[in-house]
């Protein structure tokens, strides 16, 4: 039994060794759908202008082909790329995503979701508004809130042309002066969060804020004509 086992040990050898690199082959040739979620990248933002949408960062992608080229697909180095050089303000829809995916040929795309992005283009401006002083609670009784002001007074905003010109002031986080006797002042972070926009520079103001004691209340004056009574009782 043992020497027909080993008789012509090197073809049977050979053989299975043949079998082994055929059943990879054959593996590694199987079809396979795999799912990514790849990066989308906004490439060449003309100078001057911003993206003013919400776009997706990343779209789902299906791939299928060769179970060998998929597994070595990595998915950091998957990526779509749409570029925006010399587009003009406004909106722009770019379809056929599949198209501008970096993937190797024998690979196929089957499904992209979503399958086309809306890029809106608008120029970036920028405009000096005032700050509005926040206050929260009340002072200690018989004390009022006299004026505030803050320094600065005013400050730019920056981004998007369509939202900047709807910008009238910019509000600072609640400034608390509950239980109060005297003014004071206190550096306050602005408190501002634009979709599209944001505060170019000044991030914090600092506010006066002046306390005075209610003043005292005055009897009301008598009428301008009195009765025949109350002038004899004065005489």
């Amino acid at each position: 039994m043992l020497q027909k086992l080993t008789e012509n040990w090197f073809l049977k050898l050979l053989s299975l060794v043949f079998a082994i690199v055929l059943w990879f082959f054959v593996m590694g040739e199987q079809k396979l759908e795999v799912g990514y979620a790849v990066p989308l990248e906004l490439k060449n933002i003309p100078v001057g202008m911003m993206v003013a949408n919400d776009v997706p960062s990343l779209i789902d992608v299906r791939i299928s082909g060769p179970r060998t080229l998929l597994m070595n697909l990595h998915p950091n180095d998957i990526s779509i790329s749409v570029d925006l050089k010399d587009l003009q303000p406004g909106l722009t829809t770019f379809r056929r995503l599949e198209e501008h995916l970096n993937i190797p040929s024998a690979l196929k795309v089957t499904r992209v979701s979503p399958s086309f992005v809306d890029v809106k283009l608008e120029r970036i401006r920028d405009r000096k508004v005032p700050v509005k002083v926040v206050l929260t609670g009340a002072p200690a009784e018989g004390f009022e809130v006299v004026s505030t002001s803050a320094n600065p007074s005013r400050v730019i905003v920056e981004g998007a042309e369509s939202e900047v010109k709807n910008v009238e002031e910019v509000p600072t986080e609640p400034v608390d002066v509950s239980g109060t006797k005297a003014s004071f002042t206190l550096m306050t972070p602005l408190d501002y969060e634009g979709h599209f926009t944001s505060l170019k520079d000044q991030k914090t103001t600092e506010v006066l804020v002046r306390i005075a004691p209610v003043p005292a209340s005055t009897p009301p004056p008598l009428p301008a004509h009195e009765s025949e009574t109350q002038k004899k009782k004065r005489r």
